[in-house]
């Protein structure tokens, strides 16, 4: 693919361009073929620095950038995402780049100054009401006045005496190197940052194909999920995972609230929830901001009572998502239908009785009596169990009855499984068209479901996400699965897992584990690794206290050993391996000290020589050994991400390389792409670290650079035409 270049609206100050190049930096680091040629401007902040900036209008240091954007002489602009306003103007659409710098706010006095010898009567310099308030509680008697510029100017008037105090932000000042100017950082406990401030904000024309991937790889699927009905019980195991793995939490109120115990303690909870004649959030504000919340890369979960898709307005949200080519996707749940119904023994199907049953409600939409009567109930969609297979009758009957031949129809097998498909035609040809994929194998013994009427027509948009509802087979062990399976649902894609290793304990090693002590570093290379050690462990009821301190090798390894309450000493913050796990034991680590090596078995002995070559008094441990397990079948699938060499090696003894070729090949590390070049597999691509995140990202970021290249040689043609 060509390079694509692309003009960045920025503000002129040396602050915006520094900005503007860590937002350039953002992009091309995932896309190598897009560039960002900085354009700057000025916006009605830069020219009038007058008005108070307590005073100023929502649009004051934007308003010029999306004029660029709206008029094309930008592609798009960055802004700090704390001045863009919460509703931009007609046209513009937006998003927020990830690893924002320290939000907090800083005191900053003249150099050599300190706080004790601050004068109590002197003046303060601030820019929000925020700020002012944090001031009056913080030194009641200092006088507050309002200050403009750039950083650099505001920072040379209180040199020169004007101010005695400036309230700042810390992100400004780190990222144009004036760290040493910084005097004190505020908790967030005594002023709360407002939302965005240290994250960078990208802007570009609504509906812009381009930007519209380009965005899909910097925000997650927003989850609707089903809380069930009456107690956490009757929630399913999919939703309660999801709750853990977010960030807000958008909640009706009819649901038991034990559930929202299961969110991570860092995420929001915000209460939409409706009750007849009290909707104390309309839904358009709800729609707002949902969108919102995953325009910031947040993981947002709407947990809905009951189902999400039964009278839950699922629709208008995922309406305005789709609007906004936003991934989602969608957990059914234990709806108050079959608790009401199953639940109390008045069971709504049973043999020689009663072979179906009506759903709907008696409320219109502006809350008056509707009508329940045949007419209208003759008119609702039909859903037939069990009916594929005598499918030609079922279509004849129905059209005997008067249904009209143009009427939508949908064959649904596997539904919720990795395989489910969707055959969509109507009555007049559906029989022809499932006709093919009814002769294959797996369809004839899957279970299917009918959907007659307007529903039928209509499914998920799953095209936005980065991965665009790619199927993504996930061969390995257990110990990776739901880390991996969660980095393909949160960008699109549809999760494949295939258990092809199954870790057993090596007896061997029970003996130097009952010797912890004796030991100062414990050197873990793997989750499995981790996972494997507690349990033997907790068998052979050793002490976890008696563990030594613990270097790992990416913070993959690190989140495995927090999961049991244990903080490794020593984590890489690059080269996740055998490399940063060599450089950071030799950088902290004094030489003869005693280590621990712990492994599976094909994992080999290049790090334990490599640590003693260092210096280390190395003991080499085998924890467990990868035994393969062979499947009944390899589902279908579009692209694949090997987590090991062993999984590599696994998969292989099911399939020959060639079955890889047409697929998307992803390797987590140079080990697992070297065992892949053994194999006669040459075309794959390498995570830029070795975690699965990285490696489900890489594989976005190719289906993103090739989804590019289609639509950047179609607005060529539209504007050579």
């Amino acid at each position: 693919m060509s390079v694509m270049a692309f003009t960045l609206a920025t503000r002129s100050s040396r602050l915006a361009l520094i900005q503007a190049e860590e937002a350039a930096r953002a992009i091309s680091g995932l896309l190598p073929d897009v560039q960002l040629v900085t354009h700057p401007c000025s916006s009605p902040g830069d020219r009038d620095k007058a008005v108070d900036l307590r005073l100023s209008a929502p649009d004051f240091f934007t308003r010029d950038l999306h004029l660029a954007v709206l008029n094309g002489r930008a592609d798009c602009a960055v802004h700090s995402a704390k001045d863009l306003e919460d509703s931009p103007p007609a046209g513009i659409d937006w998003f927020w780049l990830p690893d924002p710098a320290d939000p907090r706010d800083v005191w900053v006095l003249r150099p050599g100054e300190t706080r004790e010898g601050l004068r109590a009567d002197g003046i303060a310099g601030v820019s929000s009401y925020r700020r002012e308030r944090y001031c009056r509680q913080t030194w009641p008697r200092m006088r507050i006045e309002s200050i403009r510029g750039t950083i650099e100017e505001r920072l040379a008037r209180l040199d020169r005496g004007d101010y005695d105090l400036l309230i700042m932000a810390g992100a400004a000042l780190q990222r144009l190197g004036l760290d040493d100017r910084i005097s004190g950082w505020i908790s967030t406990d005594d002023l709360s940052p407002p939302e965005g401030q240290g994250h960078l904000a990208i802007t570009f024309r609504a509906g812009d194909e381009r930007w519209l991937r380009i965005r899909s790889l910097f925000v997650t699927s927003v989850v609707f999920a089903g809380a069930g009905c009456g107690s956490a019980e009757s929630c399913t195991l999919a939703s309660w995972n999801a709750l853990a793995h977010s960030d807000v939490c958008f909640h009706d109120s009819l649901l038991d609230a034990d559930l929202l115990k299961q969110l991570p303690r860092h995420a929001q909870r915000v209460d939409v929830g409706k009750r007849c004649g009290a909707h104390t959030v309309p839904q358009s504000e709800i729609n707002a901001r949902l969108a919102a919340a995953a325009r910031r890369g947040r993981r947002v979960i709407r947990l809905k009572g009951g189902d999400p898709g039964i009278f839950g307005r699922l629709a208008e949200e995922l309406s305005t998502l789709d609007a906004l080519h936003l991934p989602y996707r969608v957990l059914p749940g234990v709806s108050s239908l079959t608790t009401a119904t199953t639940g109390t023994g008045m069971l709504l199907t049973q043999r020689g009785v009663a072979p179906g049953f009506t759903v709907m409600t008696s409320r219109r939409q502006d809350g008056t009596v509707g009508s329940v009567q045949s007419s209208v109930r003759n008119e609702l969609p039909l859903v037939i169990f069990m009916g594929v297979g005598v499918l030609p009758e079922l279509v004849e009957q129905l059209r005997s009855d008067g249904l009209n031949p143009a009427t939508p129809i949908a064959l649904v097998f596997d539904a919720g499984s990795p395989d489910e498909t969707v055959i969509r035609a109507t009555l007049a040809d559906i029989v022809d068209t499932s006709a093919g994929p009814l002769t294959d194998r797996r369809l004839s013994h899957s279970p299917g479901l009918i959907i007659v009427g307007t529903p039928a027509a209509h499914g998920f948009h799953r095209e936005w996400g980065a991965l665009g509802g790619v199927r993504v087979l996930l061969p390995g062990s257990d110990a990776l699965q739901q880390k991996t399976i969660n980095a393909v649902k949160d960008l699109g894609g549809i999760p494949v897992p295939l258990p092809l290793i199954r870790m057993t304990p090596e007896p061997e090693c029970v003996p130097v584990l009952a010797t912890l002590d004796r030991f100062e570093w414990l050197a873990v290379t793997s989750p499995s690794a981790v996972h494997l050690l507690m349990r033997i462990l907790a068998d052979q009821a050793i002490d976890v206290r008696r563990l030594p301190r613990i270097l790992v090798a990416g913070p993959g390894t690190a989140d495995a050993f927090r999961g049991y309450g244990i903080v490794p000493e020593i984590v890489p913050v690059a080269r996740f391996g055998a490399a940063g796990v060599i450089e950071a034991a030799a950088r902290t680590i004094p030489a003869g000290t005693t280590v621990l090596r712990v492994r599976s078995r094909a994992a080999g002995m290049e790090l334990t020589e490599a640590l003693i070559r260092t210096g280390f008094d190395v003991t080499d441990c085998v924890l467990y050994n990868a035994t393969p397990v062979r499947p009944e079948r390899i589902p279908d699938f579009d692209a694949v991400v090997f987590a090991s060499a062993s999984a590599v090696e696994a998969y292989a003894e099911l399939r020959p390389p060639q079955s890889l070729d047409g697929k998307t090949v992803v390797a987590i590390g140079q080990p697992t792409q070297a065992a892949l070049a053994r194999q006669g597999v040459l075309s794959s691509h390498t995570a830029v670290e070795a975690t699965v995140e990285s490696a489900v990202m890489k594989l976005a970021t190719v289906r993103c650079t090739e989804n590019l290249a289609c639509v950047s040689k179609e607005v060529g043609h539209e504007r050579l035409s």
